[in-house]
């Protein structure tokens, strides 16, 4: 297992993470050999959106004597009511979960507090200003929550709170498809077929946005929705009107910038086993660039995708770092000192490109690389 840090928590993750779909409906016991599968496999994010008590109560136990082995994204305001699921705002049955919820895991704290589904404005409005934020705050200082997060389905409420600085972690849906899609409050308009039936051109530039100001901002990417919940890997259903590979759709995710986890969405054990293999998988079945210009209906032309399809440069020059970090500045009306720093420890500079033309004819999507490469020696000094 490859790991990274999430952002400035300076918590380390595996590339690979977990839902917590798989562990719903199953025994204690067949939580426990899922845990054993993850632990063996250095899988140590756990997503657990779902509020279901015993769910909860089997995972805790399946948690006995391995807890600090693994990184908990516990979830605020999603409750259990009338035997169901339901997302409040109501602070007093927001803190009767959680208290439920670390009672049932056998555990005083979490590593992430994650502030659940936040997609409009209003909303998130209402929470910022409100006891969730107040109450939220207040687990980060005693400690029952090592950092706070908050999930989103829209880039415009996912900037915002990301720009607030009041969270360290954004859980984020993040998929080839997706992200063609403008901002909007309706999750379900992510997957209608009605949004991709006229051709689409390149990603939505505030999807891009978020993703470089997490980068900038130090605050850490988990990814829900790798795999469009399954329509991405079927040929009937993806919306991109052909089927990508559940390797494909882990590489694009672990990709963007400021992602560090990709919560895999395993209903079964194979399931878990096929993302788990990606850490081992050849790098032409983990490549997705290919496969994303090939598509009849989508477009990614003049667009890094940061794919690494360039490489390799005869001056050694990592192109793709290069173009991502040239991204992150132009978005600033000053290059942020951060991205100078990470721009500098590079070995080779954009200045040393040859204009060989080679990275060119190997792109995927007609990225006008030799330009890119004159800007950012301009732009670094270097």
């Amino acid at each position: 297992m490859r790991y990274r840090t999430l952002g400035r928590t300076g918590i380390r993750v595996g590339e690979i993470g977990m839902g917590c779909e798989g562990f719903l409906e199953k025994t204690p016991e067949e939580v426990s050999r899922w845990l054993d599968v993850m632990e063996a496999a250095g899988v140590n994010c756990i997503d657990l959106y779902a509020p279901n008590p015993d769910f909860r109560s089997s995972l805790g136990r399946a948690l006995r004597g391995r807890r600090e082995k693994f990184v908990l994204q516990a979830h605020l305001c999603s409750v259990w009511k009338d035997g169901q699921y339901k997302r409040t705002r109501n602070i007093a049955e927001v803190r009767e979960s959680f208290g439920d919820q670390l009672r049932r895991l056998e555990t005083d704290h979490v590593e992430i507090g994650m502030i659940h589904y936040v997609d409009s404005m209003a909303d998130w409005e209402a929470v910022r200003r409100g006891p969730v934020m107040e109450y939220a705050l207040e687990l980060k200082t005693s400690g029952a929550a090592g950092c706070l997060g908050l999930s989103s389905h829209n880039p415009q409420v996912a900037l915002a709170a990301v720009r607030s600085g009041l969270i360290d972690v954004l859980m984020f849906s993040v998929n080839p498809c997706y992200d063609l899609q403008p901002a909007g409050e309706d999750v379900e308009e992510l997957w209608a077929p009605k949004n991709y039936a006229a051709p689409l051109l390149n990603m939505d530039p505030e999807r891009q946005e978020l993703y470089e100001t997490c980068q900038r901002l130090g605050v850490g990417v988990t990814v829900m929705k790798a795999f469009g919940g399954g329509d991405l890997l079927s040929g009937d259903l993806s919306p991109a009107g052909k089927a990508l590979t559940a390797w494909q759709c882990l590489q694009y995710a672990l990709d963007r910038p400021g992602v560090a986890c990709v919560m895999s969405g395993a209903r079964s054990l194979e399931d878990l086993e096929r993302s788990i293999a990606f850490e081992e998988a050849p790098e032409a079945e983990r490549d997705y660039a290919s496969a994303l210009a090939a598509l009849p209906k989508i477009s990614w032309r003049g667009r890094c995708m940061y794919c690494g399809h360039c490489a390799p440069c005869p001056k050694g020059i990592r192109v793709a770092d290069v173009t991502k970090f040239l991204n992150l500045a132009q978005a600033q009306e000053s290059v942020p000192e951060t991205v100078r720093e990470h721009y500098a420890a590079l070995p080779h500079g954009a200045g040393e490109c040859a204009a060989c033309g080679a990275c060119e004819t190997r792109c995927p999507f007609a990225v006008p690389i030799m330009e890119n490469m004159r800007r950012a020696a301009e732009l670094f000094g270097r």
